[in-house]
């Protein structure tokens, strides 16, 4: 199998099972630790992928090949059903021409208070909601030249595979599972409620098109050459990622990225991309260690 970009043997499962048998008392974090040391799986910063291994110990759990520690509940109770804190913020309506709120001030969500204001916003105010982030991803918050909140978008994990992206990049396997990474996902972007300016939001997209490679690079080691996102067809009509000149490529076809037997239905998308370099194809072509 390969899970989260790792192929996965029998062998690995039989490791997994026997640390899980010599060590009761093992916590998932743990597990998933002493893991990233064994198998030497670190990202191109050389730090450990914690975080994608956690991801796969649950996915090796859904598909009934191991059995691991209960969670963990904190005092306050279950972790997974805790509810985000309110954080208090101007919602008076913002109805104006772009010209009256620029330069925007874009600030990547890195502390506690942004992270909160982050959080309340999209739990609140996108039709998903949010439950957090899992693997390599960029928070961003976006403000007004008065300090007034507008916006906020998340980047993440690119799809394991796509075909009209797949057909569009013209890529082979081996190269995909090496430079997947080298693709970000734009997972959320929420213009807030009371929010209307024209043109804000492909004036938005350009602003991070320009300086997300480079915010990669700092935070993970590596670039990113190419933009890719899902627009639920049913819902949106993209307008604002073809202003901002995203090409529309094709459809998914209605699964999810973790429907291995097709048997998991969901909304059909349009799928769009935004290469950040006119050679973006030969960097993510590219098959060599």
């Amino acid at each position: 199998m390969i899970i989260q970009g790792r192929n996965i043997s029998h062998g690995d499962i039989n490791l997994i099972a026997q640390l899980l048998n010599n060590n009761p008392s093992w916590h998932r974090t743990r597990l998933s630790k002493e893991l990233c040391k064994i198998w030497d799986w670190r990202n191109l910063k050389g730090n450990y992928k914690d975080m994608a291994c956690r991801t796969l110990l649950l996915k090796l759990e859904k598909a009934a090949y191991i059995l691991l520690p209960p969670r963990r509940v904190s005092s306050g109770g279950n972790s997974s059903k805790r509810k985000i804190m309110h954080v208090s913020h101007n919602t008076s309506p913002i109805n104006t021409d772009l010209q009256h709120l620029i330069p925007l001030s874009v600030e990547t969500v890195k502390n506690a208070k942004t992270k909160a204001l982050f959080n309340n916003f999209f739990s609140r105010y996108h039709y998903l909601g949010y439950s957090g982030t899992v693997g390599q991803n960029m928070r961003y918050l976006i403000f007004d030249r008065n300090a007034n909140p507008l916006a906020c978008l998340m980047f993440g994990s690119a799809a394991w595979k796509v075909k009209p992206r797949d057909y569009f990049i013209g890529w082979s396997t081996e190269a995909r599972k090496r430079n997947l990474h080298f693709i970000t996902n734009n997972m959320r972007f929420l213009i807030l409620p009371w929010v209307r300016v024209p043109h804000l939001a492909s004036h938005i997209l350009a602003r991070m098109a320009r300086r997300i490679s480079s915010d990669w690079i700092a935070r993970y080691g590596h670039p990113v050459h190419l933009l890719e996102t899902f627009v639920e067809q049913e819902r949106f009509h993209g307008t604002c990622y073809k202003a901002a000149n995203w090409i529309h490529v094709g459809q998914t076809k209605g699964r999810t990225r973790n429907d291995c037997d097709n048997s998991i239905r969901a909304p059909i998308k349009n799928v769009y991309l935004y290469p950040l370099s006119k050679n973006f194809r030969n960097l993510l072509r590219h098959e060599s260690r």
